[in-house]
Formats: structure tokens, C-alpha cells, sequence
């Protein structure tokens, strides 16, 4: 029995095929709207945690050990989490080891630098792994998007910027780079929480509510940055954000899937007995000054 032949499209279908395509590629840098509502549970979440924070600390020696330079860049939108997963991270390492760089707003003094200058004293040095919450990517993002750098800064940035990261990698240096990606609607609940908790109203600031209203702008600058900075040797790494536990989980198994190592961690050590005291006269309570026990 013959098949039959799939029947040709219409014009009319076929001009609607295009316009639906070309609506999809004008949209493109829109992240999605609608909050991923998948979850886990409380339990799942401390249990999975704790082994992957023993796998860090297992990385961390080997870090150590072979003298590795590594590099973890973390951007995203503002609430996207980033900072949750830092500490994470960081938790249980040793922090001359593994560090956390955030800079502030440049100096004056730092605004006539090269502009990668102000964070290459920040680089590791053998045996160390730097997380960076935000980095050179804020000329791609909020600078450009809130118009602190010029036209041509931010071109130059992005021809640049590649050719920097190339020369990082090329100096033995570890580049990582993360994406959190975070949903209209979440962002909006985690704003509003942040309002409404005092311990947290610190982590907003008028550039944070200034980057609700400029939205579209900066998923067009994300999408330009991405297009620029995208490269083989440092590839941009996306993690959806709207659930933190699973992003905390997906982004720390991630990282440690990108780094082969091996388990260096030093052998229980035996406890020596106490120096006894032999002669030795502790001074008068009274001639030392306590805290007061409030509680």
C-alpha cells in the first residue's frame, strides 16, 4: 500500500509559520515569565547538601594539593540567588583557600584604570579557588543597561573581554562562569520579601528597583553579552534559579563534575595528652574582663 504524500503547505500557512518564527526570535531574550514550580522537600534538600558540601571539601584538598588556580564567576539577576549559593559553597571550606570576592562601586580613581585592572588582584594564586558574586561582567550588564559606561566602553568590553579570559586560561587559571536565570515572577516575590523581612531590606538597593522597570533591556543585554562572551574555552553555564534548593544542589554538582579530583583528605589525626601543669599558677579570675552573660 503506497503512503501518502504529506500535503503541501498553503501560502497562507506558510506566511504564518514565519510570522510565529519571527515573533519567537524577537522574544528570544525574554527570560520566561512564568514561575517553575517544581520542589523539594525540606529533607532531600539538607541530606543532599551535606554530601556535596563533603565532595567540596574533598576538591578543596585537591586544589590544594596540585596547586590549582580556579576562577568561579556568579551573575544573573538581582534575587536570582547567587549569593545562596556562595555561601553554600563556601560553608565549610577553608577560607584562606577558597575566598569570596564582591566589589563595591569603583573609586574615582579606579574609573580611570584599565577597566580589568581593579579585579586582577583579586585572582587566585596557586592553590586557591575565588568565587566572584558579580564581576567584570557588570560593564555588559548594569552599566551598559543604566548607561555608567559609554558606548564605546561597552563595545570595547565586549571585543575584549574574550581575549582577556583566553589569556586568564592561558596563565593556568580555572575560568567557571554561572548564569542564574530567575523568572519575572519570582524575582517579584523575592523583592517583595526582602521589603517586608528587615534582616534582608539591606540587599536592595535604587538599582535593584530601577532593574524592574528596564526588564527587556537587560535580557537584551544578557543575550549580547552571551553572544560576545559564549566562548569554547569558558562557556557560560545556566542554571534556573526560581526553585534556590534545586539551583543551590544543580550548580554545586555541576561545578564539581567540571573539576577531576580525587579524594586527599588527611587521615584522622591522634590527639597528644595534655602538658600537665607542673608549677604552672593561674592569675585571679578577677583580673580578667568577661562578657556579660545576657543570656
Amino acid at each position: 500500500m503506497k503512503k501518502k504524500k504529506n500535503p503541501k503547505k498553503t501560502k497562507k500557512e506558510n506566511r504564518s509559520i514565519k510570522e510565529k518564527s519571527d515573533i519567537d526570535n524577537e522574544f528570544k531574550h525574554i527570560e520566561p515569565e512564568e514561575k517553575d514550580q517544581r520542589t523539594i522537600s525540606n529533607k532531600f534538600y539538607n541530606k543532599e547538601l551535606v554530601k556535596l558540601q563533603i565532595e567540596l571539601v574533598k576538591l578543596q584538598e585537591w586544589i590544594k594539593t596540585k596547586r590549582l588556580k580556579v576562577v568561579v564567576i556568579f551573575e544573573g539577576r538581582d534575587a536570582a540567588g547567587k549569593g545562596g549559593v556562595i555561601k553554600r559553597i563556601n560553608q565549610r571550606l577553608n577560607p584562606r583557600i577558597c575566598r569570596v570576592v564582591a566589589l563595591g562601586t569603583p573609586t574615582e580613581r579606579e574609573k580611570t584604570q584599565w577597566y580589568f585592572q581593579r579585579y586582577i588582584p583579586h585572582l587566585p594564586a596557586s592553590g586557591e579557588m575565588v568565587l566572584f558574586d558579580r564581576s567584570w561582567y557588570n560593564r555588559a550588564g548594569v552599566e551598559h543597561v543604566m548607561g555608567f559606561c559609554t558606548d564605546n566602553e561597552y563595545q570595547e568590553f565586549l571585543r575584549t573581554c574574550p581575549e582577556f579570559e583566553r589569556m586568564l586560561i592561558r596563565s593556568g587559571i580555572i575560568l567557571i562562569k554561572y548564569w542564574f536565570s530567575v523568572s519575572d515572577e519570582e524575582q517579584e516575590r523575592r523583592f517583595k520579601a526582602r521589603i517586608d523581612d528587615r534582616t534582608k531590606r539591606w540587599k536592595l538597593s535604587p538599582m535593584d528597583m530601577a532593574s524592574r522597570e528596564k526588564w527587556v533591556q537587560y535580557s537584551e543585554a544578557k543575550d549580547e553579552m552571551f553572544k560576545y562572551t559564549d566562548i569554547k574555552q569558558a562557556p557560560w553555564y545556566v542554571v534556573p534559579a526560581d526553585n534556590k534548593k534545586r539551583a543551590r544542589l544543580n550548580c554545586i554538582s555541576h561545578l564539581l563534575s567540571l573539576i577531576p579530583y580525587k579524594d586527599l583528605t588527611p587521615k584522622p589525626m591522634k590527639l597528644p595528652p595534655r602538658q600537665e601543669r607542673e608549677g604552672y599558677v593561674r592569675p585571679p579570675i578577677t583580673d580578667q574582663t568577661f562578657v556579660p552573660e545576657v543570656y
